[in-house]
């Protein structure tokens, strides 16, 4: 019988034969269940989609994240941050806005340029692939994307001043949309502190209808930007580019570059850090974790996969003592990952591309990122008793185990090295095949 056939039959008999389709749709249940359950013992990882629109034209878009703390309890802790993204279109202009958080911006692609505008004073700073800043509560700011044809991507982490993990924007440009706060008080209000009829200023209001996000002339960009400085390591303001550092860590199998509050005065009182981690294709971050961060990662570039330990999903019992839950998922282009300290965890580039990720954590100052395998290894710096006891057998043969890979950092994957492993097998081979052909 074919199989065409063979599973027209089957269709046939679940659906003709009662409990076959009971049991049919149970298996169902049972599956659907288990996919539910694996994404809920994964509150670590936010999806692309999982980013909701709340702002958007043809010129831009502006996206927030779901809240931390209504995705897990696990997330406790995080409900003061929140996560989102700025795109722009090429020549387009954001209109002036503050917000009741403290902001870090980083720019992921494109070219442009952002006005901080206060009490005392007004900076403007071109901005470009790398670029970090940090922008004040309260500050009213605007922006441009001056690049004639490539998209302004900015990645963007708040730290709320008011209520926890809920970050507005009051506009003070615009009118109807976006609407601008003014609109909230009475005409006679506006006359008097702008002393100036209110039929002139409900014109004023009342024109813009385009949303936060419009197309600019290249006159009106070049305006913008032409007195915009560039980032410089003496600023204590202004934005600083990762890309121009040197790696913290890095070989051939990937890179990895932080800005450390310690070392940037921007970051300092928010106690804050910025990262990004360049894995080449096949390549695989040997396992680490961090004594102090909570990491707040996107995926810019590429694809790959995670593993990590979790006590919390764990259970624990009398007998067995603590069970760590691995947690793992598929890395793309969007996706948000939290990693928070003390978490061991993996990250392996997968597809025919490198991965990128930059990163935003808090809790910054004075941490340290631990290795749990290579030359880095903090089994290393473990007493040989130490390991004895910890793992009943001689220390000279847990070091065998443990101390065998010679790589720091970043190492080929599971599958670059299985491609490895087969490749010098056929090697051996044929170097035995040809030596017995010149023996016989």
């Amino acid at each position: 019988m074919s199989f065409h056939h063979s599973s027209k039959f089957i269709t046939m008999a679940i659906f003709t034969k009662p409990k076959l389709l009971f049991l049919f749709f149970l298996i169902l249940s049972i599956f659907l269940s288990s996919q539910c359950d694996e994404e809920e013992n994964n509150p670590y990882l936010f999806e692309s989609q999982r980013f909701r629109s709340r702002f958007k034209s043809k010129h831009g878009e502006f996206r927030v994240l779901e809240k931390f703390t209504e995705r897990s309890e696990l997330l406790g802790g995080l409900e003061k941050y929140g996560v989102a993204v700025l795109e722009f279109e090429p020549l387009s202009f954001m209109f002036p806005h503050h917000c009741d958080a403290e902001i870090i911006l980083f720019v992921v692609r494109g070219r442009g340029t952002i006005s901080i505008a206060e009490q005392e004073e007004k900076n403007s700073f071109n901005l470009e692939n790398g670029d970090v800043i940090r922008v004040n509560a309260g500050s009213t700011i605007y922006m441009i994307n001056r690049n004639n044809n490539e998209r302004f991507f900015v990645y963007v982490l708040a730290k709320t001043v008011h209520i926890p993990g809920q970050f507005q924007e009051y506009f003070s440009g615009g009118g109807e949309n976006p609407e601008s706060f003014y609109r909230a008080f009475s005409s006679e209000i506006l006359e008097t502190a702008f002393n100036i009829p209110r039929d002139t200023i409900e014109g004023l209001f009342g024109q813009q209808r385009k949303g936060i996000f419009v197309k600019a002339s290249e006159e009106q960009i070049r305006a913008i930007s032409e007195h915009a400085s560039r980032s410089t390591k003496q600023q204590t303001r202004g934005p600083f580019n990762l890309l121009n550092e040197r790696p913290l860590l890095g070989n051939r199998f990937g890179q990895y570059f932080e800005a450390t509050p310690e070392r940037f005065e921007q970051l300092r009182d928010l106690d804050a850090a910025a990262g990004i981690m360049n894995i080449n294709q096949g390549g695989m971050l040997l396992p680490v974790y961090c004594t102090r961060t909570t990491w707040f990662v996107m995926v810019v570039e590429g694809n790959g996969r995670f593993e990590m330990a979790c006590p919390h999903l764990g259970s624990q019992s009398q007998r067995q003592g603590r069970h760590y839950q691995k947690v793992q998922g598929s890395l793309s282009v969007g996706d948000v990952l939290i990693i928070r300290a003390g978490h061991p965890i993996t990250v392996v580039a997968t597809g025919d591309s490198d991965l990128r990720m930059v990163g935003i954590g808090f809790n910054a100052h004075n941490n340290r990122m631990n290795f749990l395998a290579g030359r880095q290894s903090i089994w290393r710096n473990i007493d040989r008793e130490a390991k004895e006891v910890s793992f009943n057998m001689p220390a000279r043969e847990v070091e065998e185990i443990l101390q065998k890979q010679d790589q720091s950092y970043f190492v080929a994957g599971p599958e670059q090295r299985q491609q490895q492993m087969r490749e010098e097998a056929t090697r051996e081979r044929q170097y035995v095949s040809s030596s017995l052909d010149f023996v016989f």
